[in-house]
């Protein structure tokens, strides 16, 4: 009888255990599960639009019950990813929604341990800058901003929604460059995340504006914003506007965002989350979301994004070392 008793009671410690797992990382009703996505940005801007997306998705897929998202702005990011760096193998399973901006940006601020040293978990998309206007802008097409750019009588303000070494600003320097101007004498003017650049480019505060479509999906099909031209190598669908190479400006530039989780998480854990993951971006709302988002499909996950990811650090300090941010 005792015996049984003693049976019992390792029975339950071991349901009790598993319930604790649910909650820590160890078993999960649904994949996704548990996942704190943090954003290492404002409200609004291209960070925050894809990890919101993600979990929404993901819930719509049955592969979530619910996925927080939180932003932790910064530093430029760099405070997120000292979080993650540093506090995340005991908060869950903290998750780092980040890209190029967030590398870039890593290197500026100097930032230690590296971005290399986390988890990698998986590239998710590829999407070009858009040149923004609002609609009532004097300029009808991309030819009149560089017109006026290269007027030495004339001074083009460019907003952009990421601090020096972002995206939006990388874009924008690279782009000063190929059209003969001096990208340190260009007048960029950063905003702290989407809304405030939404703002200020409604409200006439910069001349044109440098950012990803997908941020500003609504207030373009609404006729608030007009995409003059686009840095990718192809035109966006469902966007009337040409590359930059159809101007004559000899320049693609494409932003990527991604996935990544502490250094100290468990192979296995590391292996449910990218599984997770491949589920997600097999799923017919995943495909829906970067059609509506104006994204490329980039996937890349594990040990391959780890590769990418270093090669990304690497080649940033090339692109940044002539813009005086290296």
């Amino acid at each position: 009888m005792r015996g049984a008793r003693r049976s019992l009671a390792a029975a339950a410690a071991v349901l009790l255990l598993a319930g604790c797992g649910a909650t820590t990382g160890g078993l999960f009703a649904k994949p996704l599960d548990g996942v704190r996505l943090m954003v290492p940005t404002p409200p609004g801007g291209g960070y925050d639009t894809t990890a919101r997306t993600l979990a929404a998705t993901a819930t719509e897929a049955g592969l979530a019950t619910e996925i927080e998202v939180f932003n932790l702005s910064g530093g430029a990011g760099v405070s997120a990813l000292s979080r993650l760096m540093y506090e995340g193998d005991n908060d869950g399973r903290l998750v780092l929604q980040m890209g190029l901006g967030l590398v870039a940006g890593a290197r500026v601020h100097g930032a230690t341990p590296p971005i290399t040293e986390a988890a990698p978990l998986a590239r998710l998309i590829e999407e070009p800058e858009a040149i923004l206007v609002p609609a009532d802008s004097p300029y009808a097409t991309f030819e009149d901003v560089l017109s006026e750019w290269t007027d030495p009588s004339h001074q083009v303000t460019v907003g952009g929604g990421s601090s020096p070494g972002g995206p939006d600003h990388l874009a924008t320097m690279l782009l000063a460059a190929e059209i003969g101007e001096d990208p340190q004498e260009t007048d960029y003017v950063w905003h702290d995340g989407g809304g405030e650049l939404l703002a200020a480019t409604l409200g006439h505060d910069v001349d044109i504006a440098t950012a990803g479509a997908s941020e500003y999906r609504h207030a373009i099909e609404a006729g608030e914003l007009r995409v003059l031209a686009v840095t990718g190598p192809e035109r966006i669908d469902g966007i009337d506007a040409p590359t930059l190479h159809e101007v004559g400006v000899d320049l693609e530039f494409t932003n990527w965002r991604g996935l990544l989780a502490p250094p100290g998480t468990s192979q296995a854990e590391r292996d449910n989350l990218i599984s997770a993951l491949d589920k997600l971006h097999a799923t017919p709302q995943w495909r829906a979301a970067i059609r509506d988002n104006y994204w490329s499909d980039a996937y890349l996950t594990g040990d391959e994004f780890g590769v990418f990811l270093t090669r990304e650090d690497q080649r940033i300090d090339g692109v940044l070392d002539p813009l005086g941010l290296g």
